[in-house]
């Protein structure tokens, strides 16, 4: 009989705990059992790439010392506002990815000493990078993908892994299902510019999570966990034990961070079920014929 060993670690999202300073926020998740933060930028400040060298010190050293490691960043081009990457208006698009770069630099300067994975920074952010008035999708994906070319080198240097998002297309026109992710991220060619999973964002695949998440695994380097309609897990009906099962088969050894939209439940709600029913996913793959070893 063999063995599945489990090499992912669960993290969590930091914009759940909404005005929770960043200390208790993180003892929190460490006292439920994460082991990774991610960060929104814009929970940081209102210019989060401007945040002093003090500053990215005391938050790095804030989330180290609650024993948890720096996840990334996603969220990106909330703030500061006007930021499009992918519009034909030259000046704007330089200028927003510019502040990508500068996004970067902090994901970098955040990055937990010792961390056993390079800082990873989810690029979602559909209003800022849809096609904007008099633009066709085709153009908008062009500028998309000419400006992550241009971050991949400086990314690189960094250590840091720039990821394509496959993003709902309710939400964005520019690259909308997984295999577009994973041309993109083949196009580039760079070991700095990679793909995810979100289980909000696939909803409307066609395949299911399990094939989707084998078929495109060499481009995965992180995993977003929500329910279908974007409320943390356990507030819906998602089998999660298939994907983490899968996850496992796979030897994928990342993050599976939970990201949930609905904010109108406590914090410390939120983040215990979603825990909760993420290890009882987990752990239920010890009850079938190939069991799931913990690590």
């Amino acid at each position: 009989m063999k063995d599945v060993t489990v090499s992912y670690r669960f993290a969590i999202c930091n914009e759940i705990f909404q005005k929770m300073p960043l200390a208790e926020s993180c003892r929190t998740a460490s006292d439920l059992g994460y082991q990774g933060f991610e960060i929104a930028p814009f929970t940081l400040g209102e210019d989060p790439a401007a945040l002093s060298a003090e500053k990215r010190a005391d938050v790095r050293q804030t989330i180290a010392g609650e024993g948890l490691e720096f996840v990334g960043l996603h969220w990106l081009l909330t703030a500061p506002k006007g930021l499009q990457v992918v519009t034909n208006n030259t000046a704007v698009r330089e200028h927003s990815w510019d502040y990508v770069r500068r996004l970067v630099d902090l994901s970098a300067d955040l990055a937990t000493p010792g961390a056993r994975r390079r800082p990873v920074i989810v690029f979602g952010s559909p209003k800022q990078r849809s096609s904007v008035a008099g633009q066709t999708p085709q153009e908008a994906v062009k500028h998309f993908k000419e400006g992550m070319a241009q971050m991949a080198p400086h990314a690189e240097s960094c250590g840091v892994t720039l990821l394509v998002e496959a993003l709902s297309p309710e939400q964005t026109d520019v690259i909308c299902c997984l295999s577009e992710a994973a041309e993109v991220v083949k196009e580039i060619g760079s070991p700095a510019v990679q793909s995810m999973f979100d289980v909000h964002n696939a909803i409307d695949e066609f395949d299911s999570h399990e094939h989707l998440v084998e078929s495109f695994y060499p481009y995965i380097k992180h995993v977003h966990v929500n329910e279908l309609d974007g409320r943390e897990p356990g507030r819906g009906d998602y089998n999660f034990f298939h994907l983490l099962r899968k996850l496992a088969e796979l030897n994928y050894d990342g993050w599976v961070s939970v990201e949930a939209f609905d904010f109108t439940r406590e914090p410390y709600d939120i983040a215990q079920l979603s825990i909760t029913t993420l290890k009882a996913a987990q752990s239920a793959g010890l009850a079938i014929k190939t069991p799931i070893k913990i690590i």
